[in-house]
């Protein structure tokens, strides 16, 4: 009896021995563990934790070495309790004397997601995840979480052979990522987590679930592609203005490495869930991330090229519409920064606006090079093949990059849309300029009209979407002056571009005029060339002139009358050309025509005729009967747009009998594959044509100058109609080729045969006198009545002309003659001697025998 007793008392003495703590902590645990957690006892050890604090510590560090003993000795069932009871504890205490309580605690997860059992990782994992959703007083100043990134980014990734258990891992994984995330970005002390170091295996693990949605069927945070959208959507919203180029980088490197810019579907929906979760100021580090990409793969292949640059048109398309960090229409159940600022666009590419477009047209280029140079280097069969399926690849990226282009410029303001356009038009190679950006000489004649083609269109572009975004956006976004829309810095080297040979070239200007001359969208009424019969059914919108308009009629509007006149006579014109240069005359008409305007509108149309009628340059007969169609078209619009019944009468009667006389002068049959065309057109034929007498009087009517339509149409004469001939190819060697050639004088003029009629012509005086008097009343009458800008540009090329003719004179003059003897050069003080031998000596024709 006292011996049991003396037992007892021992054993009853060791009891209390062990601290309080410990005692509390081994309660909990049952004698089953799958009867769970001992929630009375679970109780005490929280009550015991809040009283008093101080302990925490060691509770943790006790539950710590028990969960290291049950993982080694694979006892998951007191595993899962400890787990248990550490997270109540975490939810309760909220004292200063936590931080060595969340080190134990932070320890044993790292054991769990140590281990290779699926459960004891997803186990870990939720714990540090309910971890993360706790806000703490104080901040850390000293711990890290680089370990539970590389290793929630390893379980991103998880390979495991069933893949209900893979689907597990890799969705605990993204929620171990999503929670270190939330626990780190708030923390100022914790900004360390957007250092390259951890982005680039944050941002992979997310990419590699998005990618790899092989459990589509699972909805919501079951499903890891879901899951890794809606982590990297609320990483992306988080990021601030200096970690945004660490967060985009590895998404570019994900897609190098595994190849997905050719096809590039995964890439377009991974900018688009960025541009629309980050913070619209951010967005311009976006897009300058890209270029900087597309330059590093300058020489990849067309497809890889041709998906970054598509990947960089989605980006600024999105930026653009102003939906920055606002909800994206495809996401389903996504985190996204609801921002309601509208960020204008001028605001998204700062500074760098030239840069952006100069980048570009750089690609642009190297495009038409790649292109045309691999294929001049390919000649044999074999090789033609893939010559022309690397052109055709080259052509998506060229198209890609001019939508980019247009794009671009088209979501810019007014004043730096225009910079854009000059930029770019300053870029087209034109002959007779110099061209310092873009080199012409390497890829020859195709190469350089593939890239005046090319920056035409991305002209065209600017002015499509700048149109299309603001007609949603706002109604007073097209300009309401022609002199803003079109100044003289814009439309003089947009005239020289008309005068280029290639048609091609020249409906891409007239394309360019009408997007800037139309405010009104009226080409899409115009199209085609036809004989309307009634021009009030078009419904033609229109608005009075303004004054700003009138001036910069009388200052361009030769210029715009001659790029006409010009265009028309050209060899090569097909009939879209045809309807082209129809449709701008109509829309000069509808835009810009006043009294003043509809009079030389009148006058240039008959010059056109009479130029059709006389065919002093051998036009082809297509191009005349072209002509006489257009000018018919354009008469009859004319003369319902004035509403003036005497002029639609002489009109109509014309077309009436040219359809029954001559149905080849009306642009519905000459344009026609089997109309047969005449050998000549009759002169004398006079119910054919359109009579100057006979308009003049129509036009009787008050405000209109009829004295003028008797005046015939003189084009303006400028320094490009001195060239010998138009190009499309920057060549000066050609060009002083022509030069000297049209400088020396032709032999067969030299010597004229001297017959019986020329004598009897030189002696027969009879009518000079006659013949110089009308002349001199017609130059009289002429400065009388045409306008002051007609008689200044005519006597502005007559200097001009003389002046070309001095300077040549001068210059053969000056030249010193060839010496056999040398020539004398001082270098560095001493004068030189420089021998030619006589037979490398170069004399005139006129001293060689």
């Amino acid at each position: 009896m006292d011996s049991e007793s003396s037992s007892a008392g021992v054993c009853g003495c060791c009891g209390p021995l062990r601290p309080r703590y410990k005692r509390l902590v081994d309660n909990i645990f049952p004698e089953d563990p799958k009867d769970g957690l001992v929630k009375s006892d679970m109780e005490k050890l929280t009550f015991y934790a809040v009283s008093a604090p101080e302990k925490l510590d060691r509770i943790g560090a006790y539950l710590a070495e028990r969960l290291t003993r049950d993982v080694v000795r694979h006892r998951y069932g007191y595993v899962v309790i400890a787990m248990e009871a550490l997270d109540q504890l975490l939810m309760a205490c909220h004292s200063q004397s936590i931080k060595p309580f969340v080190e134990s605690f932070l320890h044993m997860v790292a054991k769990l997601l140590e281990s290779r059992e699926p459960d004891l990782q997803v186990l870990g994992t939720n714990s540090f995840v309910k971890f993360a959703n706790i806000e703490e007083d104080t901040p850390s100043y000293h711990r890290r979480y680089d370990f539970f990134v590389s290793q929630f980014s390893a379980m991103c990734h998880s390979t495991h052979e069933d893949l209900e258990t893979r689907s597990r891992i890799r969705v605990a994984g993204i929620k171990g990522l999503q929670g270190v995330v939330r626990k780190t970005v708030n923390d100022e002390l914790q900004a360390i987590i957007w250092e390259p170091q951890h982005m680039d295996k944050l941002i992979p693990s997310m990419l590699f679930n998005m990618q790899d949605n092989e459990d589509s069927e699972r909805a919501g945070e079951e499903n890891p592609a879901s899951l890794a959208e809606s982590c990297f959507r609320e990483l992306l919203g988080r990021a601030a203005y200096g970690n945004m180029n660490n967060a985009v980088r590895p998404v570019l490197v994900h897609l190098d490495n595994h190849r997905l810019w050719d096809p590039n579907d995964f890439a377009v929906s991974c900018f688009r869930i960025i541009m629309y979760s980050i913070q619209a100021q951010h967005s311009h580090h976006v897009i300058q991330q890209v270029l900087s990409h597309l330059d590093n793969h300058s020489k990849n292949t067309p497809r890889v090229r041709a998906g970054i640059v598509q990947v960089l048109l989605e980006t600024v398309a999105i930026a653009a519409k102003g939906s920055i960090g606002h909800i994206d229409p495809n996401e389903n159940n996504a985190y996204t920064f609801l921002s309601p600022v509208f960020m204008p666009p001028n605001l998204w590419l700062g500074p760098t606006v030239l840069e952006v477009f100069n980048t570009l047209l750089k690609h642009l280029r190297m495009s038409v090079d790649f292109e045309l140079g691999e294929g001049s280097r390919r000649n044999s069969a074999s090789s033609q093949s893939s010559s022309r399926t690397k052109e055709s690849e080259e052509r998506i990226v060229q198209n890609a990059i001019i939508q980019t282009i247009g794009f671009f410029g088209g979501n810019l303001p007014d004043y730096q849309r225009a910079e854009v356009m000059m930029f770019i038009m300053g870029k087209v190679p034109v002959y007779g300029t110099p061209c310092h950006t873009l080199d012409t000489v390497k890829i020859g004649h195709q190469g350089t009209k593939r890239i005046q083609m090319m920056l035409l269109s991305s002209l065209i572009m600017v002015k499509l979407f700048s149109v299309a975004l603001y007609d949603r956006v706002t109604s007073g976004f097209k300009c309401k002056t022609m002199c803003a829309g079109l100044p003289a810095s814009f439309l003089e080297p947009l005239c020289s571009i008309s005068l280029m040979e290639d048609s091609e070239l020249r409906q891409l200007v007239l394309e360019i005029l009408h997007n800037i001359i139309d405010r009104h969208d009226n080409r899409a009424k115009l199209r085609g060339i036809r004989i309307i019969p009634n021009v009030a059914a078009l419904k033609i919108k229109r608005e009075k002139m303004s004054k700003q308009d009138v001036g910069f009629m009388k200052k361009h509007g030769q210029q715009l009358y001659r790029h006409i006149y010009l265009g028309c006579k050209e060899e090569d014109n097909v009939q879209k050309n045809f309807e082209l240069l129809f449709t701008a005359l109509a829309l000069v008409t509808i835009e810009l025509a006043n009294e003043e305007v509809v009079i030389d509108l009148m006058r240039l149309s008959l010059a056109l005729q009479e130029m059709a009628l006389t065919n002093e340059e051998n036009t082809p007969m297509f191009i005349r009967c072209g002509i006489m169609a257009l000018v018919a078209a354009y008469l009859n619009f004319l003369s319902q747009m004035i509403a003036n019944p005497s002029f639609c009468q002489h009109v109509s009667k014309v077309i009436e009998l040219r359809n029954i006389e001559a149905t080849y002068l009306l642009p519905e049959h000459v344009f026609r594959e089997k109309c047969v065309l005449p050998e000549s057109l009759d002169r004398d034929d006079t119910g054919l044509y359109f009579q100057t007498a006979d308009l003049a009087e129509a036009l009787t009517l008050p405000g209109y100058n009829v004295e003028r339509v008797s005046i015939p149409y003189i084009p303006q004469v400028t320094d490009e109609d001195r060239l010998p001939r138009r190009k499309s190819l920057v060549d000066t060697i050609s060009l002083q080729v022509d030069i000297l050639s049209h400088s020396l004088p032709d032999e067969s003029h030299l010597a004229e045969e001297i017959t019986f009629e020329t004598l009897k012509k030189a002696i027969d005086t009879t009518g000079l006198e006659e013949q110089e008097r009308e002349r001199r009343r017609q130059v009289m009458e002429k400065f009388q009545k045409a306008p002051f800008e007609e008689i200044a540009a005519h006597c502005e090329s007559k200097a001009n002309m003389l002046h070309d003719r001095l300077a040549q004179i001068f210059e053969l003059t000056i030249r010193p003659p060839p010496s056999p003897s040398g020539t004398v050069t001082v270098t560095s003080g001493h004068a030189q001697y420089h021998s030619v031998p006589v037979y490398e000596m170069k004399f005139p024709d006129l001293c060689v025998y």
